[in-house]
């Protein structure tokens, strides 16, 4: 592990956890994450990012590399709780993933909670996905990732093209993915004092903002119990020392269970979603260096033969 890696935890736990918990509203939660990767996360020199409208009328943000030399597109959901984060506060990450793959990223933009409770969110990413083919990308050059909420997102995406039989991506990645709604992983207890992001105590708050209502078991909440067989290749990450460490573990065994090829890997007291570090911290650039590894390898689909 990096000299950096303690240095970052703590002003993590003293900083940025502080503020998660003490913002008063989600606008506060907003602005405070807009603040934050616009002073620390920055992509590659060349990089253009912009906003683009797909088929529809779908918002999306665009991140290009300086050199593009593959046809995947990387189809990326950003987290934030249900709550905070847009697709411009984690670009800078997909900028870096996107320079390693020489791949486009394409980043829906969907309707937040409170504002908009569920199925908001989740309506908006599938037409984002769906208006991603219509544009003319076949879903076999598409890898779907998210990360926290958007990798729960992105889950419940895939549920939902596998019952439907909507064409389905090359592969799908998750940077520690919230995907138990119900929140019976031992890990939101264990790991509330050593999670250096999230404050456990804020974390069924909002979830409630983003639920509402909503039952739990509707096939795009209850991820950890969905029909995967079929899938395709799935990666995750998860730091040991992370509330959500359980989810993704549940969701390892879940999919595992439904014969989906999945590389899962759990890191020692790593930050949530580390790789949005990739500026100051080497395990952040290995990671991404692993997962564009992977990305690079997937085997091309039969009907691409």
């Amino acid at each position: 592990m990096s000299l950096i890696r303690p240095a970052l935890n703590t002003y993590l736990r003293l900083i940025e956890k502080r503020k998660m918990r003490n913002a008063k509203t989600p606008q506060k939660l907003r602005q405070n994450l807009e603040l934050s990767a616009r002073l620390l996360f920055h992509a590659p020199r060349g990089t253009k990012i912009e906003k683009a409208t797909l088929p529809g009328d779908v918002d999306v943000l665009t991140v290009t590399p300086k050199r593009v030399t593959s046809e995947t597109v990387i189809f990326y959901i950003h987290g934030g709780g249900f709550v905070f984060g847009s697709p411009e506060t984690h670009a800078a990450m997909l900028g870096q993933l996107a320079a390693r793959i020489g791949a486009r990223v394409v980043m829906p933009r969907y309707r937040l909670a409170p504002e908009f409770q569920f199925p908001a969110a989740a309506d908006d990413v599938e037409a984002a996905y769906q208006a991603l083919i219509a544009s003319g990308v076949a879903a076999q050059n598409i890898v779907v990732g998210g990360d926290s909420a958007g990798g729960g997102l992105a889950f419940g995406l895939l549920s939902d093209v596998l019952a439907k039989k909507l064409p389905a991506p090359r592969g799908v990645f998750g940077f520690s993915p919230f995907v138990d709604y119900t929140r019976q992983g031992a890990s939101v207890v264990e790991n509330a004092d050593r999670e250096a992001v999230l404050p456990s105590d804020r974390a069924g708050e909002l979830l409630a903002m983003y639920l509402g209502d909503a039952d739990c078991s509707e096939p795009r909440l209850d991820t950890l119990n969905a029909n995967f067989r079929g899938a395709p290749p799935v990666w995750l990450c998860v730091g040991d020392t992370e509330i959500l460490r359980d989810d993704a573990r549940a969701l390892n065994q879940h999919l595992k269970s439904c014969d989906v090829e999945v590389s899962f890997y759990e890191e020692h007291d790593l930050p949530h979603v580390w790789p949005l570090f990739h500026n100051i911290l080497p395990e952040a650039r290995q990671t991404l260096d692993n997962l564009a590894g992977w990305i690079k390898a997937l085997p091309t689909p039969v009907s691409e033969s």
